[in-house]
């Protein structure tokens, strides 16, 4: 099997407004695949609507002019972010997109000053290779953060800065 391309410089980020098709659908999908796999109560997606809430700033990364993914920081103090809405569209899997991400919400979360970032994420065996790319960068298993609870269906995950 040949190895997976990389897409590090190629991958457009920028600031997403979350009006366009593109960006509805990819969410919509987002939402979908969630619900396939976590029972309503344990769901901690947010819809366009909730991304667009205070402290919460969302980018699209775009390759050759194609939405390949997304990803949002959430402020939840002045010294530490939540990771949301992480998303590759499936067109563009294993190609790096979700690395490259990554990496943008890392060095922002950086230049904002945080000394923490943290997650939620799902449990199940699906949710697996997310849970494998977050390790692979430093985040490692925490406790329920910011109004999160114990949920069998969720797994929490945090790394210093």
């Amino acid at each position: 099997m040949p190895a997976p391309r990389t897409v590090h410089t190629a991958l457009q980020i920028e600031l997403d407004p979350l009006t366009g098709p593109e960006i509805s659908g990819l969410l919509r999908e987002h939402l979908r695949d969630v619900a396939r796999h976590s029972p309503p109560e344990s769901i901690h997606a947010l819809d366009p609507d909730g991304l667009r809430g205070p402290g919460i700033t969302f980018w699209s990364g775009w390759l050759d002019g194609t939405l390949a993914g997304c990803i949002a920081l959430k402020q939840l103090d002045p010294e530490h972010g939540e990771l949301k809405s992480m998303r590759t569209a499936a067109a563009h899997l294993r190609k790096g997109v979700a690395a490259a991400l990554l990496r943008h919400v890392l060095g922002e979360a950086r230049r904002r000053g945080y000394r923490r970032l943290s997650l939620e994420t799902g449990s199940m065996a699906a949710f697996a290779p997310a849970r494998a790319l977050y390790a692979g960068f430093g985040f490692a298993p925490c406790g329920p953060f910011d109004g999160y609870v114990e949920d069998p269906y969720s797994v929490f995950m945090t790394r210093m800065l």
